[in-house]
């Protein structure tokens, strides 16, 4: 699969997800077999104000798969002089969020908001790829609700403003992440532009990622929701075969996504942030409840590893 100047290793991508796709699981699923994995969402304006947390999240890991950055904002200037201050930053792809379905985000014209006003998403876009030497992506939603499904229409306009590629979620800001996706509106966009169009939205295993490309044909398809606690799937998903990990695989990884988190980061944060990693790998095993309850109240890297380990019995 290629993505304007890109060539990405198969056609399965990590979907950009705030908490989730930090540095340490982006490497997890690179390792794993992912073709393309997604930053966190990124403040345009918090480049442009040199914010220190923020450019702690653009760091790069020279292993991952290729990268793809997600930049969110409302103003083409800010976002245009935001991608020219990271353009020599390690990144692939830069990405455009218009449709993030947080009402902090919404309710200041960012994120999903945009698909209210595609002249404005269309001068955003065209912004980025005048500011930028690396392919420009869009990530849309099928419409703000369910009385304003434009995705097309979005999509034709990402195409004209010179975008490489858009990834279509397919449920509206509305939907969030409620109920199913419209792989309908995904193949719609797949037939009216002639960029690559990956497909988001309820793939979450190889027979059902398998039907969203039989349905829509599309390029690509994303990887969310499916991938927390499994970064096993890219692996089936490479390979072909679904891949179901042991015990002693789940503990190690476990162990190995902390110790990547502590390097990143440090001790204290990666402990309190391993506990919803931890949370996830372990979901649907036997005695999950009280193990997320016991992994809560440890304290130290000594007691989290002692009850990760426990796992293995």
């Amino acid at each position: 699969m290629n993505i304007g100047n890109v060539t990405l290793k198969n056609e399965y991508i990590l979907a950009p997800m705030a908490g989730f796709t930090d540095l340490p699981f982006r490497l997890i699923c690179s390792k794993m077999g992912a073709g393309m994995v997604c930053m966190e969402m990124i403040s345009a304006m918090a480049i442009t104000y040199n914010n220190e947390k923020t450019f702690e999240m653009l760091k790069i890991d020279p292993e991952e798969s290729v990268v793809s950055l997600q930049l969110f904002g409302k103003d083409p200037a800010i976002m245009a002089e935001a991608a020219k201050k990271i353009d020599e930053y390690p990144f692939d792809i830069l990405d455009v969020n218009m449709g993030c379905p947080v009402k902090k985000i919404v309710d200041n014209g960012e994120g999903s908001a945009l698909m209210k006003d595609p002249v404005l998403a269309g001068k955003i876009i065209e912004s980025l790829v005048e500011a930028t030497k690396k392919p420009v992506t869009v990530k849309i939603r099928s419409g703000f609700d369910k009385d304003h499904i434009n995705a097309l229409e979005m999509a034709q306009v990402a195409y004209e403003s010179g975008a490489s590629a858009v990834a279509v979620h397919g449920r509206t800001r509305e939907k969030f992440y409620e109920g199913e996706a419209d792989w309908d509106i995904i193949r719609e966009v797949k037939e009216s532009i002639p960029i690559p169009v990956i497909g988001s939205g309820d793939a979450k295993d190889i027979a059902s990622s398998a039907k969203m490309k039989a349905e829509t044909n599309v390029d690509g398809v994303m990887i969310g929701r499916a991938a927390r606690g499994n970064p096993w799937i890219f692996k089936s998903l490479a390979e072909g075969v679904e891949y179901k990990p042991s015990k002693d695989e789940i503990a190690d990884m476990i162990l190995e996504h902390l110790r990547l988190l502590i390097d990143a980061k440090d001790e204290y944060r990666a402990l309190r942030e391993m506990r919803t990693h931890a949370a996830f790998y372990t979901a649907g095993m036997k005695n999950s409840a009280s193990f997320r309850r016991e992994i809560n109240f440890t304290q130290t890297l000594d007691e989290f590893v002692q009850k990760v380990n426990e796992i293995r019995l």
